[in-house]
Parts: structure tokens; sequence; C-alpha cells
């Protein structure tokens, strides 16, 4: 009987090694709760030198729903609207969490080739929205996944060229960071490239999807945007007692380029991949992955015998299309062998 050979999502991924061991190395003694303690203070520290920002403050949380809407939730009004792509995360899959942590604030998403917001769609907004009209919520935060939930990535350039027509309406730009280390490591930047001197001023980090144990994070680089969050964690309940537990996985996620190495993983396991499968016969590849997300339409047959016979673990998208997704687990040897069982059953 084969074992089965996990592709759904790098949430199905385990925990890395080394921020198990910095949860061991972190439980020794007493430390003063709520982030009170000499760890969290470091992990400020560090995150500082790694984004290359002296107001960088982290917000350690339990996932990136809660990462998301409570970041918007500090830069957006009531009255606002958060703009993004209509595949965006906060639009489509975290249940109006922004709306009810924002106070009603609307998302509104918008198309874009690529699955991303282009310069030329947020201008549209802005051109049919009734400025200074009480009767409309106003468009308040631009909300950027990166990389987006259909595996695309945004460069830079392009970061820094949608934070401008933003900034022409006083939009203040958050960026959802699931999957950031791999987004930081296809397009081969800083993270600071990447966040703000691209314009951000506010990202949700994921860690959980590469290694860590119920620990994502914000990270803001704005001071009131940090005295907001404080509250706004506080009355969600996102202020842990035991937050050196939270802050020591984000301190070697972070530290020697460990986040990135383990990105990096997957992001290869999903470059392997993806060139075994181009040269299949029946099978389209939906998406070029730049990051370590595939999307394939293979039929429903197949998709059926990839399963029960070849003891796959992906997602159905519907139609005959899946989805496969890397992780730092992810070794040549499951990639070859997915290959191997792939083509068994299309052969």
């Amino acid at each position: 009987m084969l074992s089965p050979i996990e592709l759904r999502s790098d949430n199905a991924a385990g925990a890395a090694p080394e921020l198990v061991a910095a949860i061991a190395n972190a439980n020794h003694s007493s430390a003063l709760a709520y982030g009170g303690d000499a760890v969290t203070a470091r992990l400020h520290e560090v995150a500082q030198e790694v984004f290359e920002h002296p107001e960088a403050h982290v917000f350690p949380v339990v996932s990136g729903t809660a990462a998301n809407s409570l970041a918007l939730s500090a830069l957006c009004p009531p009255w606002g609207s958060v703009v993004c792509h209509e595949t965006s995360h906060i639009y489509v899959n975290e249940c109006g969490a922004t709306s009810m942590f924002g106070g009603g604030a609307v998302i509104r998403g918008i198309p874009g080739d690529g699955y991303k917001v282009h310069p030329d769609g947020l201008r549209r907004v802005f051109a049919t929205t009734n400025w200074c009209d009480a009767h409309h919520s106003q468009p308040s935060v631009l909300s950027l996944t990166c990389p987006t939930d259909f595996g695309t990535v945004y460069t830079p350039a392009e970061v820094a060229a949608l934070s401008a027509v933003a900034a022409e309406r006083s939009l203040r730009r958050h960026l959802d960071g699931a999957r950031i280390a791999n987004a930081v490591v296809a397009n081969g930047c800083t993270p600071a490239e990447l966040t703000w001197r691209a314009g951000v001023e506010v990202i949700s980090l994921g860690a959980i999807k590469n290694g860590a144990v119920s620990t994502d994070a914000i990270v803001s680089f704005d001071p009131e945007v940090n005295e907001a969050l404080g509250y706004r964690l506080k009355r969600s309940g996102h202020v842990a007692s035991k937050m050196r537990f939270q802050s020591a996985q984000l301190i070697a996620y972070l530290t020697d380029g460990l986040w990135l190495r383990l990105a990096g993983r997957s992001n290869a396991a999903m470059a392997r991949l993806a060139a075994g499968l181009a040269g299949v016969d029946g099978v389209e590849l939906l998406n070029d992955p730049q990051a370590n997300m595939l999307f394939l339409h293979v039929g429903e047959d197949v998709e059926r015998r990839l399963a029960d016979d070849a003891a796959l673990l992906f997602y159905g998208m519907g139609g005959g299309v899946i989805r496969f997704v890397t992780s730092f687990q992810t070794t040549d040897d499951d990639v070859d062998e997915v290959l191997r069982r792939f083509t068994s059953v299309v052969g």
C-alpha cells in the first residue's frame, strides 16, 4: 500500500526542528507575561535588523486571519473600504474577519490579470468612488497578497508602483505575507525592498506555513499603528500570556536567514515538480509557479485516480482542476515519487 504524499497545503506540514528547539530553549525559569519578557523585547530588535527599519514592531498572533484582520482594523476606519484583488484571502477565505474587527469596514475585491491588482485597476476604483460622500464607503487601504493565492508574485517595483497610486488618494498600504518568505526568495530581494521601501506600512508576517507552531505576526513600520494594535490585539484576545514562546520561534525564524532557507526549499521543490509535470500529456499547467503553488487541469477521472490509486494528497478546485502545494518538508525524493505515481496514473 502506498504511503500518502502531502501536497494539500504547507499548513499541513510539520514544525521546523529549529523552531521546536527555540520553544524548548525558552522553556526555563519564569518570565513576565503578555509580552513583557526579554525574549519579546529581543524580537523587536531582530525585526528591526532584518527589515532594516528602526520603527519595526512585531505583534505575534496565532493565525494569518488574525494578522490580516487586526492589521487592517488598525489601518481602516469603520466607514472605509479595503481594496484588494478579487481572489485575495481576506476577501474570499476569512469569513468577514476584517469587517468584524474593523467595525464594519467593507472589503472591495477588484479584477486584475495574474491574480494581481494593477495601477489602472486601482485608478478605476478611484474614478468610480463618490469621494467625501457619506453615503458611500471610502477607499482607505490597499491590501496586496504576495504571493497571491494562485502562486503569482508581486515584484518590489510592482508594489512600489501600486503604493504610489494608493498614496495619491491617501490609502494606507498593507501586505498579506502569509508566504512572504517564498516571495522574497522568488524575487531575490531583501525583506525591506518588498515591504516598507516599496511603500508598505504594515505586513502580515506568515510563519506557520513555513514551519512555525501557531505563530504568525503583524509587523508594523508606523508608530501610530503600533499604538492602535496594542489595544486591538488585547481586546481581540491575541495578547498571549506566554508570548515568549511565540517570540522565541519568530527570533529563530528570522535569524541567520532560516525563514528564507525554509522557503527556498519549498520553492525549489515546486520548481522541480512543475518541470516534471510540464511534459505530461493530457495535463495543463494553469500557472507558472513562482513560489510553491501549482494549479493543474487534469480532468475529473485523473483527479480521482491520483487520490485513490496514487495516494496523493491535494485539494480539488472543481472541474478537474487540482492544486499542489510544496513545503519546506518536501524532499527531492518526494517530488520524484509524485512524478512517478502521476505518470503511472495518467499514462
